[in-house]
């Protein structure tokens, strides 16, 4: 923050409690001319006013939380750069990759310094960390489990939907039913195979998927003609001679996609044909697909979560897919 700013923060933060502190000075002084007691000449709806001083429990209470503030301000961070007499911080709000938070982190405790975030860590690893191995690891403690015996552990999943709440649901939903521009991990739609050591790898390495833009290579037309093409390939009812144009078109398409149109996992290249979505099925968000292309990023979460936990979630994942009795 710059120091005008800080300033500015400063200035407005201590100048607020100072005016309130004023007020209640001047609203504790009696400066209506009336004894204290006696009627003020005032009455509406037969209720008269009476010069009555502030009750003294409630001015005490308002000077009471004056100088919580005060002291508050002091301790902690809230008054511009200052960092507060004890040091106290939220989290290290500089850092810009894992790795650089995984530094700070450690330096925060080797000073042995009040960072919330490492202390929270710290605790949570304390607290569950023994306990994410045992569910993840076998006997031994040497070999994680197979995914697809740790989908039919009850306990397991109950904490690997727990995970997958906290980390993955922003973007797929509580309900894994993702939303638009993130998928649907219960439909076992998969753009990359729902296999269960596929899925650990998506998790644990990311995707980045991209489709190009089109409307250079196509033009309008061409685009028109190859949305057609595309919306009929799911059993939409299209114009048959703009569908049979767009097919000629799709050739480039092929690539990626397959001439049948039904994907291709190695690409992340999703079935054209299943009438299931990423980015909206509805002829106009096909056509900004093919016009603007689109930029699918799931991160890594490997450096993140670590392995024992990805392991859970993936069995979580890879089971609302599947059927964990059989």
């Amino acid at each position: 923050m710059t120091t005008f700013w800080s300033l500015w923060i400063t200035i407005i933060t201590l100048g607020t409690i100072a005016g309130i502190a004023a007020m209640l000075v001047w609203c504790s002084k009696d400066k209506m001319g009336v004894e204290e007691g006696e009627d003020m000449g005032h009455e509406y709806d037969g209720i008269r006013e009476i010069n009555n001083p502030l009750p003294k429990w409630w001015s005490y209470m308002f000077w009471g939380t004056i100088i919580f503030g005060l002291l508050y301000l002091f301790l902690y961070p809230g008054l511009g750069n200052y960092k507060g007499f004890l040091g106290w911080q939220s989290s290290n709000q500089t850092v810009r990759s894992v790795e650089e938070s995984k530094l700070a982190i450690a330096k925060a405790q080797e000073e042995l310094r009040l960072d919330q975030y490492a202390k929270e860590l710290d605790d949570a690893q304390a607290k569950f960390g023994e306990t994410f191995k045992t569910l993840a690891y076998d006997e031994s403690g040497n070999n994680l489990r197979p995914i697809t015996e740790i989908a039919a552990d009850s306990e397991a999943i109950k904490v690997g939907q727990r995970l997958f709440i906290q980390n993955c649901a922003q973007c797929h939903g509580s309900d894994a039913r993702g939303q638009l521009g993130y998928p649907n991990l219960t439909d076992n739609a998969w753009l990359y195979g729902g296999e269960a050591e596929t899925i650990k790898t998506t998790i644990m390495e990311g995707r980045q998927g991209v489709m190009p833009a089109w409307i250079d290579s196509l033009g309008k037309d061409g685009v028109r003609e190859v949305t057609t093409y595309v919306l009929g390939m799911s059993g939409r009812k299209v114009n048959a001679k703009e569908a049979a144009a767009g097919k000629q078109r799709f050739v480039v398409c092929a690539a990626c996609h397959g001439t049948d149109g039904k994907g291709n996992p190695a690409f992340g290249a999703p079935d054209l044909t299943d009438n299931t979505w990423l980015y909206g099925g509805s002829r106009r968000a096909v056509e900004a697909t093919i016009t603007h292309g689109r930029l699918g990023v799931m991160p890594a979460w490997k450096d993140i979560l670590g392995e024992d936990k990805v392991q859970l979630i993936s069995a979580y994942v890879w089971g609302l897919g599947n059927d964990t009795d059989k």
